[in-house]
């Protein structure tokens, strides 16, 4: 998943993405820069991979 970077200020793969739920029962993903390390946060819910499972 990717997310912004603020310390790299560029959009950036998120490691060990999380799924959790803030105070306002939102839904948010946090994780860590793939390339500084630093802690990393979106506003809204995973993106599922809808065609995963389905090659013919």
């Amino acid at each position: 998943m990717e997310a912004y970077c603020v310390k790299c200020k560029e959009k950036r793969e998120m490691n060990d993405p999380e799924e959790i739920t803030m105070k306002n029962g939102r839904p948010a993903v946090k994780g860590v820069c793939g390339t500084c390390g630093t802690k990393m946060f979106k506003i809204g819910a995973m993106k599922k991979d809808s065609d995963a499972g389905s090659e013919a």
